[in-house]
């Protein structure tokens, strides 16, 4: 794996850039912005999504994504999950055979309740999917600090390549052959980061929290199960790590709406004021979905969800939730 392509210039894409060139690769990164791929090929900084990093000068930046992939050996898809499937697809003329294209995003999109692998296979159904998840926040792998990831890939032979490829001292690749269960875990955490902010918001207290992230993780285990994912791997760095993560940090983009939520504000008004998706605003309704489908329990992600899409009344949720008949423990 020579050359790698990143297909997105936020935050996280930027930030994947650097972990590939530290790893030796030839990296062309690709931004929407104009401004962005400028900032990059003339000052070496995504000033727009990841300022204060400095880029090596070997990475270049394009707004074509054709030309991105063009002769990639390995293609990272780094865009919020609701635009994966439009991304993927203009993707597939360039894009050459047996490719792996590694999946970034954390989500389920929405109407058709498919997760982004399912999404991959219909409209790359050439390429070798994967998936990259676990706890990480963009600023601190730009800054080399350590930070472990999962890479979820059926091929484990192909999943080590990737791996050598990429991985750092401290960017640690953890491979999995759990592709449903990688994802579950990362598109579910989202929704409860936005929950554990509101109840920060809420001032109710670290008790709360501990409860919501806990019983959040039996309901992410319950809909990992029923979909094929397996237990264990929401108990790895795709599931409980990247939990606990996004529920305990202002860095979180879903934990500190959750935080505005929960302090009275309007959610038009603090969407407003973002650059950068907070993708569990948009994957609650499909989570909520999805769970009805498979005829899953998860009255914690539905509650989010009836805020956010139904204007519910916060203390009135949370009154309901707390209601809840006493039931075992067990997921």
């Amino acid at each position: 794996m020579k050359k790698i392509a990143v297909i997105g210039a936020g935050a996280w894409g930027t930030a994947l850039a650097m972990v590939a060139q530290r790893a030796g690769r030839e990296v062309v990164l690709q931004a929407r912005e104009p401004e962005v791929a400028d900032a990059v090929n003339d000052h070496h900084e995504n000033t727009v999504f990841l300022p204060g990093h400095s880029l090596d000068a070997s990475i270049t930046a394009t707004v074509d994504p054709a030309a991105a992939v063009t002769d990639a050996d390995g293609v990272f898809l780094v865009v919020p999950a609701q635009h994966l499937r439009a991304v993927s697809a203009a993707l597939g003329p360039a894009l050459k055979a047996d490719v792996p294209v590694i999946i970034c995003a954390k989500g389920i999109e929405q109407g058709t309740c498919a997760l982004m692998s399912e999404v991959l296979e219909e409209t790359l159904p050439g390429a070798v999917t994967a998936i990259l998840s676990g706890p990480t926040f963009a600023g601190e792998v730009a800054a080399s600090l350590p930070t472990a990831v999962t890479l979820a890939i059926a091929d484990e032979k192909r999943g080590k390549a990737v791996a050598e490829a990429v991985g750092t001292p401290f960017f640690r690749i953890y491979t999995s052959t759990d592709i449903i269960g990688a994802q579950i875990g990362g598109a579910v955490k989202n929704v409860l980061a936005i929950a554990c902010g509101i109840v920060e918001g809420r001032k109710m207290g670290d008790n709360t929290r501990a409860a919501l992230i806990t019983r959040g993780l039996a309901e992410i285990v319950r809909l990992g199960r029923a979909k094929g994912g397996r237990a264990e791997t929401l108990m790895g760095l795709s599931g409980i790590g990247d939990l606990t993560l996004t529920c305990n940090a202002f860095q979180s983009r879903n934990f500190s709406l959750g935080v505005a939520l929960g302090e009275g504000r309007n959610l038009d008004d603090i969407l407003k004021e973002r650059q950068s998706v907070a993708e569990g605003v948009f994957t609650a309704a499909s989570v909520t979905d999805l769970a009805e489908r498979l005829g899953v329990e998860i009255p914690i992600c539905a509650a989010v969800d009836s805020i956010l899409n139904r204007q519910s009344d916060i203390d009135r949720t949370i009154q309901e939730l707390l209601s809840r008949p006493f039931r075992s423990e067990a997921p």
